[in-house]
């Protein structure tokens, strides 16, 4: 398309409160594990299937959540969407730190992962699309160093506040709670994406044409070449790296103390050791994403990150390697996982099935984080070996897709050309190197 060559004003300022979605959807994460399968586990009675549901239904809930979001974000703009899920996540948070039963646990991690799984593929949508060109890259990964952030803070509340029992985990929920509508106020000084309102305005004008200037815009679309290609291997990729970084994520801090014997503060502190290396390593990255050296780097993350699990699977769950998985696969996920999925969804998929796209992905990828969960604190206890072993197993099969065919597939500008006006047959531009904004146009 045309015309989409103004950006925000003060994009790096989009790029932060859209950003804070990651933040916000990290700190959920990490403090849902640490408050319900830690401070709140023995003075509510929740026993080892009860932390799973629990943990394992807000990640569920995430996935419907970004399935109905990022399509939503697509059709009705993406400051709509991210407005309205950010009042959701926020009622979420409330009932959890209220909780005094069950029952408003199991409402409050469905309401937010509902509410952060609708947040985060329109807001992601928006960062890329208002970044200026030639920074793209920069702003996607600035996110995923929010992503790192939420977890820190979460961290250090739980590491040096003191509290203990069920006034520790309402402190770590009040954190969400300020945070949050912190956040939506100044969301609110936020405009729409220009990219989506032109090519919003460009679809609706043209309802039935199939003309070359008019973007893929309907569901059906991403179910065709090319970008069902870029469906799938984004879509793998991130579902098999998720479901070690979920594990840690969530469920760290049980494996922690019941595979360890070590105590809840304790953990958090080892694994702060990491973050701020891998906080520096996040601004190195910044630097070299939107260039070509951005694969060699993104191989060194993921060599990395299978180093870590490798640790755990061949040398048995222990202090020593529970904390080397935290700090090597930290540092890979610097390069890697997380923040490359995210680029790689902007990169590869056109604007009006960008969120869309985005969503479906997420949403295969937590629900099966979320169906593991169900059954993961049983099935460490019960079957540590194999448990760890898998989880090396999913990992490796992830930096396969990432090095081996991602690479391959081409980035969204070049997918649209008409076919008569393709050039003679000549290789896709990797999608590990950053390439030139191009005019979007649809596939006859």
């Amino acid at each position: 398309m045309s015309g989409l060559t103004g950006t925000t004003s003060n994009p790096w300022k989009t790029a932060t409160l859209a950003g804070m979605a990651s933040y916000l959807d990290a700190a959920a994460l990490v403090t849902s594990g640490i408050a319900i399968g830690g401070y709140y586990a023995a003075p509510l009675r929740l026993g080892p299937e009860t932390i799973g549901s629990l943990l394992g239904l807000q990640t569920l809930a995430f996935a419907a959540g970004a399935l109905f979001g990022g399509r939503l974000g697509d059709r009705f703009g993406r400051r709509t969407i991210f407005t309205f899920s950010l009042v959701l996540y926020a009622a979420g948070v409330l009932l959890l730190l209220v909780a005094a039963s069950p029952v408003l646990l199991y409402a409050g991690v469905v309401t937010t992962g509902v509410a952060i799984g609708a947040d985060l593929p329109v807001s992601l949508a928006l960062v890329n699309e208002e970044a200026p060109a030639g920074k793209k890259g920069t702003m996607v990964v600035f996110s995923s160093m929010l992503w790192l952030a939420g977890i820190v803070a979460v961290l250090l509340l739980s590491s040096f506040m003191g509290a203990q029992g069920v006034l520790g985990g309402r402190i770590l929920f009040a954190h969400l709670l300020v945070v949050a509508v912190v956040v939506l106020l100044l969301r609110l000084t936020l405009s729409e994406s220009a990219e989506w309102a032109a090519a919003r305005r460009a679809a609706d004008s043209h309802p039935n044409s199939a003309a070359e200037t008019i973007e893929f815009s309907r569901v059906r679309d991403l179910f065709r070449a090319p970008t069902v290609y870029a469906l799938l291997a984004t879509g793998l990729y991130y579902a098999t790296w998720n479901l070690g970084a979920n594990t840690l994520g969530q469920f760290g801090t049980f494996l922690w103390t019941a595979l360890a014997d070590g105590e809840v503060a304790q953990y958090s502190r080892l694994t702060l050791l990491g973050l701020p290396v891998g906080f520096v390593a996040g601004l190195v990255f910044m630097r070299v994403v939107d260039r070509p050296a951005r694969h060699a780097w993104f191989a060194a993350g993921t060599t990395l990150i299978v180093i870590a699990w490798a640790l755990p699977a061949l040398l048995g769950p222990g202090r020593f390697t529970l904390v080397a998985v935290m700090l090597v696969s930290g540092l890979g996920n610097s390069f890697a996982g997380e923040s490359l999925y995210k680029l790689w969804s902007q990169e590869l998929f056109p604007t009006l099935l960008r969120a869309t796209a985005t969503g479906v992905t997420m949403a295969f990828t937590r629900a099966l984080a979320g169906l593991a969960a169900l059954g993961t604190p049983a099935f460490a206890l019960g079957h540590t070996g194999l448990f760890f072993g898998l989880l090396l197993g999913v990992t490796v099969i992830s930096a396969v897709i990432g090095l081996a065919w991602v690479p391959r597939l081409p980035k969204a500008s070049r997918s649209e050309e008409p076919a008569d006006a393709s050039p003679p047959a000549a290789p896709a531009e990797p999608s590990g190197a950053s390439a030139p904004e191009t005019t979007e146009k649809a596939v006859p």
